[in-house]
């Protein structure tokens, strides 16, 4: 078993006595999504530590294929990125492989003469090997594990594993995903487990949950199911639907809403499936929100029915908002989450155990305060992005020195 690292209680260096790293992060983003969210907070957790913070200085290259100069390049994360005062590099692209970056690519990582090469994304591993950079620079891959919705996303993942091996250390999010990549070919002394951080959101007032329970048509002695999340086959969310059926049979006079946050490929399907069994009335899908926050307020259960999860946001982001928590105990969820302490976790695939765990919460105010108090300890303390902060500081520092004595 390859133990978590955000279990390990990694001492604060001295910045004063041990020298800057130096990294360059590829990221393939158009806007902040899970990736970029990532690296930004890894970023705003250095700033918040100031004098006391490892000496990590980070760049960011992306692409662009709007044709705008670098310096007029407006999708979301590189805002984002200049916002928060982060150099960043922008190569135009033509297309989602197209090699015609590899001189720019070769010319910036030259001119930024990097510690470390970090990448996130398919792309970005597969531009490191055919590069050759990682011939001159250590490199870090992150993998963030595999979808395989078609044809299209499958041959992405069997790109990715022809490049990762070649990486000198490649990060993934859970014990689970480990144990397929090393399956895959990597060694495992390649191989560190980093599940996700998260900081906690905003506050929310009493009148945002009230005006946002309006908008959702509940009246005030109506429960909220809430499922955050793209709505694609592998989160399973019309294991959901047929779960929120099967509480009218466990209690008769319930009284609940399911609340979809998100959208994609499946929702004609979901709502096909919700009006099939009679219950369209009380399933809202909201679609795509830029503030997810007054749904965690608003809502009295968060349920992940995904078939397959890394180290999933939404899961840190219920335990964030002091949220109880149905999950399937899928990839790493049992990781993150104990079921009975920290969570409810139910076999995939299982509607009806999963309409128990549901009534359990909303039945027991005592259970759902116990789970949410003992997940709000976890954010403060495993998941913080301090703690998430140091661990990758010292999976840079070993590779560096590392790298440091085969050189020598």
């Amino acid at each position: 078993m390859i133990t978590p690292s955000e279990h390990d209680q990694t001492p604060r260096s001295n910045s004063h006595s041990v020298r800057t790293i130096k990294l360059v992060a590829l990221i393939e983003a158009l806007s902040v999504n899970a990736v970029a969210k990532n690296m930004l907070e890894f970023q705003r957790a250095l700033g918040e530590l100031g004098e006391g913070a490892p000496p990590v200085q980070t760049s960011f290259v992306t692409f662009d294929r709007s044709g705008r100069p670098q310096n007029e390049s407006q999708n979301e994360f590189v805002r984002a990125a200049r916002e928060d005062g982060l150099e960043i590099d922008v190569i135009p692209e033509r297309g989602r492989f197209d090699l015609r970056v590899l001189p720019a690519l070769r010319e910036i990582i030259n001119r930024r003469a990097p510690d470390i090469i970090v990448t996130h994304q398919v792309k970005s591993h597969f531009l490191m090997k055919v590069s050759r950079l990682n011939k001159q620079y250590p490199w870090v891959a992150f993998h963030h594990g595999y979808t395989a919705t078609d044809r299209k996303m499958r041959a992405y993942n069997h790109l990715n594993r022809w490049s990762l091996p070649t990486a000198d250390k490649v990060v993934t999010v859970c014990n689970a995903f480990a144990r397929d990549l090393e399956a895959a070919g990597i060694r495992r002394d390649h191989l560190h487990v980093q599940h996700n951080a998260i900081r906690r959101g905003r506050e929310v007032s009493k009148e945002e949950v009230t005006q946002l329970r309006q908008r959702l048509g509940a009246a005030p002695d109506e429960r909220i199911v809430l499922s955050v999340g793209r709505l694609s086959r592998e989160k399973a969310q019309v294991d959901l639907i047929a779960a929120f059926k099967h509480l009218d049979a466990i209690d008769n006079s319930n009284r609940a809403r399911l609340i979809f946050v998100g959208d994609g490929p499946e929702r004609q399907r979901l709502e096909t499936k919700a009006a099939s069994l009679g219950i369209s009335q009380r399933v809202v899908f909201t679609g795509e929100v830029n503030d997810v926050q007054p749904f965690y307020a608003a809502a009295d259960v968060m349920v992940l029915p995904s078939h397959s999860e890394g180290s999933p946001y939404v899961l840190l982001e219920a335990m964030a908002a002091n949220l109880a928590i149905v999950a399937t105990a899928v990839g790493g969820v049992p990781e993150m989450v104990e079921d009975q302490k920290s969570a409810l976790l139910v076999p995939a695939s299982d509607p009806q155990a999963m309409a128990i765990a549901i009534d359990c919460i909303l039945s027991d105010p005592e259970l759902a305060s116990r789970l949410t108090a003992t997940a709000s300890a976890l954010i403060a303390t495993i998941y913080s992005p301090v703690t998430y902060l140091h661990s990758l500081v010292k999976v840079y520092r070993d590779l560096i020195d590392t790298s440091s004595a085969k050189n020598s």
